[in-house]
């Protein structure tokens, strides 16, 4: 069962509770974790608008 108020949370937590979750059950290393969300964090920034202060969160 998914907690009401998490349904009601931003996109974002919901996508970070997720992924939280499956890295937990497939029982990955925080140090692969880690290494692996740096390339992802990197990947999608420069997926982001070329404005200088683009907003990362809406």
């Amino acid at each position: 069962m998914v907690n009401k108020s998490l349904q009601q949370a931003p996109d974002h937590i919901q996508l970070a509770v997720d992924l939280i979750l499956l890295l937990e059950q497939n029982n990955i290393t925080p140090k692969i974790v880690l290494a692996a969300l740096e390339i992802v964090k990197q990947d999608y920034l420069q997926k982001l608008p070329a404005e200088p202060y683009a907003k990362i969160i809406d």
